[in-house]
C-alpha cells in the first residue's frame, strides 16, 4: 500500500501544538519530526511553509528516515512555498521545482511540459517565482506485478483576493498552466495525482454558506475545476475530465466535509468552513488502485486539515535520490566553502615577488628615516619648559589677591538666644498647641492627598467597561480594522462566540458596536 498525504502547515517554521515545551533551537525540527509521524505516510506534500532558502535549517530540511525537497518563493521572505518529504522506501526517480521548467536542472528532471507558446517568457517566469509547485516522480508496482511511473504535482495555488483583481488572473493562468503540465504528463504515460491548496470550493456542499454567495456556480476557479474534473462518481458520468475528485468519489454526498476554516473567527469549533484542499487522480489510477480517500480534522496547528488517500501499489524506491533533494544543497551536504579559502594569497611569479620585496625594504627604510626627522625636530622636555613654565593644578586653587583673607583670630559675633526673647509658656498652654499643630498637619495632610486622588481620577479615566452583545448579553472581544480604507486601524467591539451558521444559536451573534464615536 502506498500512502499519500497532504497538508498546508501555515509556516513550517512555527511549532504545533504539544511541541513548544522544547528547545527553541529544535522546536521547529522537533514539530516537522513529529508531523511526518503522526501522518504515517509515504510521501507527505506540504503547503505554505513560509520558508525562504535562507531560513531553512538542516535540522528542518533533513528528517532521518526521509528525503526532503522544497520549492521557495523567489520575490517575498516568510511567503508561499511548498515541501514533499518521502520516505526512503519510496524515494522518487526523478524532481523538479516549478511547472514551466524554466527552474529545471539539466540532470533529474520530470520533463514534459506541454505546448506553452500562450505563455511568455516573462509570465512563466512569474507564476514559478513564488514557489507553488513541486513535482516528483516515482517507480509503483500494481498488485499484478507491472511497474508504472507516478508524478506527484504538490500545489499551493493562489488566492484570488477581492481587492486585487489582477490576482484573480494570476490564479486563472496559474490554473491553466498546471492542467497543460499534468495533461502533458498524462499523454507521456505517466499516472499523476494534484494534491494540494487549490484555493478553491469546487461544489456548493464543499462550501458552508455557499447558498448565499452571490454567483457561486459562475466563479472561473469551479469552471475550471468542472473542466478538469469527471462529474460525480467513478464509473459514468455525463462529462469526462481527466481527473477525479478522489473524496468525493468515496463520499459524494458526505456534508460538512471541510478542511479549512477561519482561525480568527474560530469557524472550526462549529466547523463552519469550504474544502480546498484535494487528492485529484487520473481516472485510471483512481479507479484502479485508490482503496480510500479520507479527511483528518482532528489533526490541529493550521487552519487548514491534512488530507490524503491510500492506493493498492507498492513504491519501487530509486537507488540515488535527485539532485534536487536538500541533502544535496551546498549548506547541509558538507561542501560549502570556508572563509579561510577566500584569505589564501594567489601563487606569484618570482619577478614580482623580487619587486615586491624590494617595494617593501624601499618604503620601510623611508618611513624610518621620516621618523628620525620628527624626533630631531620635536623639542625636549626641558627645553620646552625654560621657554614658559606649565601652570601646576594647585595653582587653579589659590585663593585671589583681590579678596582679602579672614585674620583667624576675629571672632564672629554669635546670635542672640531665642530663649531670652520668648516668653515661657505654662505646661497646659503646651499642651493645647500640641493638640492644635498636630491637627492642623492632618488637615493639611488630608486635604493634600484629596487634591492628588482628585487630579489622577481626572487624568487616569480607565478602560472603559466592555459592552455586551445583543444576542447573548456576554462580554464582547476587540477587534481592529486591518483593511485598507478611511477605518483602517480602528477599534470596534463583536460578540466573542465562534462563527457558524446563522441558525445555529451558539453561535455568533451579529452585534457590532465602535469603541469610539467616528
Amino acid at each position: 500500500m502506498l500512502r499519500v498525504v497532504s497538508w498546508n502547515i501555515n509556516g513550517i517554521r512555527r511549532p504545533v501544538q504539544g511541541v513548544a515545551n522544547q528547545e527553541p533551537s529544535n522546536c521547529a525540527a522537533v514539530a516537522v519530526g513529529r508531523i511526518l509521524g503522526e501522518l504515517d505516510a509515504d510521501i507527505v506534500c506540504l503547503q505554505e511553509t513560509k520558508v525562504t532558502r535562507d531560513a531553512l535549517t538542516e535540522p528542518l530540511a533533513i528528517v532521518e528516515g526521509y528525503n526532503s525537497y522544497f520549492s521557495f518563493s523567489r520575490n517575498r521572505s516568510g511567503y508561499s512555498g511548498v515541501a514533499t518529504f518521502c520516505k526512503d522506501n519510496a524515494t522518487p526517480v526523478a524532481a523538479e521545482e516549478g511547472l514551466s521548467g524554466l527552474l529545471a536542472t539539466q540532470n533529474g528532471n520530470v520533463g514534459c511540459y506541454g505546448n506553452m507558446d500562450e505563455f511568455t517568457q516573462e509570465e512563466l517566469r512569474a507564476l514559478d517565482s513564488e514557489g507553488r509547485a513541486l513535482l516528483t516522480q516515482h517507480k509503483i508496482r500494481t498488485w499484478e506485478g507491472k511497474e508504472r511511473i507516478l508524478t506527484l504535482i504538490n500545489v499551493y495555488c493562489p488566492h484570488a483576493d477581492p481587492g486585487r483583481p489582477e490576482r484573480l488572473v494570476f490564479k486563472m493562468r496559474f490554473y491553466r498552466l498546471l492542467q497543460i503540465r499534468a495533461e502533458a504528463l498524462l499523454a507521456a504515460g505517466s499516472h499523476v495525482i494534484i494534491l494540494g491548496d487549490l484555493n478553491t470550493a469546487h461544489r456548493p456542499i464543499d462550501h458552508w454558506d455557499a447558498v448565499n454567495l452571490e454567483c457561486f456556480e459562475e466563479d472561473p476557479g469551479r469552471k475550471w475545476m468542472d473542466s478538469l474534473l469527471s462529474n460525480l462518481g467513478c464509473q459514468s458520468a455525463s462529462h469526462v475530465g481527466p481527473f477525479i475528485d478522489s473524496y468525493r468519489c468515496f463520499q459524494p454526498k458526505q456534508e460538512g466535509a471541510f478542511t479549512c476554516w477561519s482561525a480568527v473567527t474560530g469557524a472550526r469549533h462549529l466547523n463552519y468552513g469550504s474544502r480546498l484542499d484535494y487528492v485529484l487522480g487520473d481516472r485510471t489510477l483512481v479507479i484502479d488502485t485508490f482503496q480510500a480517500s479520507f479527511l483528518l480534522p482532528e489533526v490541529m496547528g493550521s487552519d487548514h486539515c491534512p488530507v490524503g488517500a491510500v492506493l493498492s501499489v507498492s513504491s519501487v524506491p530509486a537507488k540515488q535520490c535527485p539532485p534536487l533533494c536538500t541533502r544535496f544543497l551546498p549548506e547541509f551536504a558538507g561542501t560549502q566553502l570556508k572563509i579561510l579559502r577566500f584569505l589564501v594569497p594567489l601563487e606569484q611569479s618570482p619577478v614580482l615577488e623580487q619587486s615586491v620585496l624590494q617595494h617593501n625594504n624601499q618604503t620601510r627604510v623611508q618611513t624610518c628615516q621620516n621618523k628620525a626627522q620628527v624626533h630631531s625636530t620635536r623639542p625636549r622636555p626641558s627645553q620646552a619648559g625654560s621657554g614658559r613654565g606649565q601652570k601646576n593644578l594647585k595653582s587653579y586653587f589659590q585663593p585671589s589677591p583681590n579678596f582679602p583673607q579672614a585674620s583667624p583670630d576675629i571672632e564672629l559675633p554669635s546670635p542672640p538666644l531665642m530663649s531670652t526673647l520668648m516668653t515661657p509658656k505654662t505646661p497646659e498652654e503646651e499642651a493645647v498647641a500640641k493638640v492644635v499643630k498636630g491637627r492642623a498637619k492632618a488637615s493639611e495632610a488630608k486635604d493634600e492627598k484629596e487634591v492628588r486622588i482628585s487630579f489622577w481620577k481626572s487624568v487616569l479615566v480607565g478602560p472603559l467597561r466592555t459592552p455586551l452583545c445583543g444576542g447573548h448579553r456576554e462580554p464582547c472581544v476587540m477587534r481592529t480594522v486591518k483593511k485598507p480604507g478611511p477605518n483602517l486601524g480602528r477599534h470596534f467591539y463583536m460578540c466573542a462566540r465562534p462563527r457558524g451558521p446563522p441558525t445555529d444559536p451558539s453561535s455568533r451573534c451579529n452585534f457590532f458596536l465602535w469603541s469610539r464615536p467616528s
